[in-house]
């Protein structure tokens, strides 16, 4: 799993959308679809969070995790934070539409079909597709609809405006969908 440290924080975050290959890997689970290098969709808020508990204890096993920190979805803060890499535009890239394709598979751009992750540009952190490919889970609860979990990003099916790094998404947790995916966050224990 490779990180991005974030600055002047105490934690990292995959430099990718977790892969199929990543995730068959921890999760023992066979994907039929092909592309293992394409992000992982069909997972359920669950599913990503058990994903999060496997590799923190695979990982700690192994020796490779600082103590005192595990895996888990980032907040939709935290996502934010990564994405803009210290930006304030509509993207991470700028606040055209051309800007966008720059950095994302979207519906402008995407064939409407998903792409293997760091293809396209990366943000000025080095992190890749925060905007668009497939959608990503958040940590929290939606603060207005009870039960409902946040995702971000937007996805190849997407509008210019679903990407951008403001835009806030959800669902219920229990939601699986071809669009739907995410990434991971290294954090200290307490958090």
């Amino acid at each position: 799993m490779e990180l991005v440290k974030i600055p002047n924080q105490d934690w990292s975050i995959g430099k990718y959308e977790v892969t199929k290959e990543e995730y068959k890997t921890v999760m023992h689970a066979p994907f039929t679809r092909a592309g293992s290098k394409h992000p992982v969709v069909d997972v359920s808020w669950y599913h990503a969070m058990e994903f999060c508990e496997k590799l923190t204890e695979l990982e700690r096993t192994a020796g490779r995790l600082p103590a005192g920190y595990k895996y888990t979805l980032p907040t939709s803060e935290q996502w934010e934070i990564a994405c803009r890499a210290g930006t304030t535009t509509k993207y991470c890239s700028g606040d055209t539409e051309e800007d966008l394709s720059r950095v994302a598979w979207w519906y402008g751009n995407s064939g409407c079909r998903t792409h293997p992750v760091g293809k396209k540009e990366p943000n000025a952190w080095g992190i890749y597709d925060m905007h668009g490919n497939v959608w990503e889970w958040c940590l929290d609860e939606h603060p207005e609809y009870r039960l409902s979990r946040i995702d971000r990003g937007g996805s190849i099916f997407g509008t210019a405006i679903n990407c951008e790094s403001s835009f806030v998404h959800s669902g219920s947790p229990d939601r699986r969908n071809n669009l739907l995916g995410f990434r991971v966050v290294l954090v200290p224990a307490g958090k």
